[in-house]
């Protein structure tokens, strides 16, 4: 690993900092796995490490600004204590919010090298140190989340669909290897079928988020499905939807749903919690694309999103076929 960036000597005792990962987890349940909560104590607190490091390398990528930052999204003071290191005024960057971003990734990935090489200094970094010594946790994943959001800055387009999944190997897959490696699961079979149901999960967001994400700027439609189907920017941009965007989208649905079918061993290849939670991760994203399928692909004139009453069908139903020792079937969908 190489940085210019230092980290700074900590003043967070281990016991502030899992409190501090802790909160940060808690503070965003709708998108902490409820299964999670059913972990035992000793093995949950590094989960919230884990839960922590990956939220706020999000906010450094996607939130974090000069001014202007949206204090709903963005945690603030998590940032901000990254923040307050930056050499100099926030004003050298002439404006430039992807320029700062950029900097304080190269800050947060100083932070991670102190944790295999020195004493990091970042509440999140102090909790995760603990974790990666626990369970001997390789730098690589963590990096790759880094190198995400840093090509966040750089693209918001992707031509082809395999630069895409270029993407969601570093966006997205790691975060399902960093959860097999705390319950103790290393080999290569297990890995490739987590990357298999992390990407499905990564694209069925972003599926469900086309409207959001070109708010912001982003595509991720590849460009070649696009033309494929007769769809433009122009008429994305205009939230037209025509019949060659509903099928360009279910194109990319099954796309994501074969990815799905590809990881949904995996849950019947583990243990204990660790089942329900991929269980529950896996039937939630399929639910995902069972929405966009109902909305007849019309995900640009309303977001397709799961009541809480359907969330707690897939909690309650999982978590009976866990406590009966049921094995785990993917959910079917119709293909169109």
């Amino acid at each position: 690993m190489t940085s210019q960036a230092t980290a700074t000597p900590s003043t967070w005792t281990t016991e502030a900092a899992r409190q501090y990962c802790q909160r940060l987890a808690r503070s965003h349940y709708e998108n902490f796995t409820v299964g999670s909560w059913l972990v035992p104590k000793d093995k949950l607190r590094h989960i919230y490490a884990v839960y922590a490091y990956c939220r706020t390398v999000d906010d450094l990528g996607d939130e974090a600004a000069l001014e202007g930052s949206d204090p709903s999204s963005l945690e603030v003071d998590t940032v901000s204590l990254l923040a307050a290191r930056l050499e100099g005024s926030t004003g050298g960057f002439g404006g430039d919010d992807r320029a700062y971003r950029l900097a304080l990734l190269d800050l947060w990935q100083a932070e991670l090298e102190a944790c295999y090489s020195g004493t990091p200094s970042h509440p999140v970094m102090v909790a995760l140190r603990e974790s990666i010594d626990a369970f001997d946790l390789p730098a690589e994943p963590l990096l790759k989340l880094i190198e995400a959001n840093r090509m966040d800055q750089r693209s918001q387009r992707y031509p082809i669909y395999d630069d895409l999944l270029h993407y969601c190997d570093h966006s997205a897959n790691p975060v399902g290897r960093l959860f097999l490696y705390l319950f103790g699961y290393r080999d290569e079979e297990r890995q490739k079928m987590a990357d298999a149901t992390c990407t499905a999960l990564q694209l069925a967001n972003f599926w469900q988020d086309v409207a959001r994400d070109y708010r912001k700027g982003r595509i991720y439609l590849p460009l070649e499905d696009m033309a494929r189907f007769g769809y433009t920017e122009e008429e994305l941009a205009q939230g037209v939807v025509t019949p060659e965007f509903s099928q360009l989208l279910a194109f990319e649905v099954e796309r994501a749903m074969d990815l799905f079918r590809q990881g949904a061993p995996l849950a019947s290849t583990l243990d204990g919690v660790a089942r329900l939670d991929v269980a529950l991760f896996t039937r939630g994203g399929v639910a995902v694309l069972e929405a966009i399928r109902k909305q007849r692909y019309d995900v640009l004139t309303a977001r397709p999103s799961l009541s809480r009453a359907r969330k707690a069908g897939l909690f309650l139903s999982t978590w009976l076929g866990w406590r009966l020792g049921l094995g785990f079937r993917l959910p079917t969908m119709p293909r169109d």
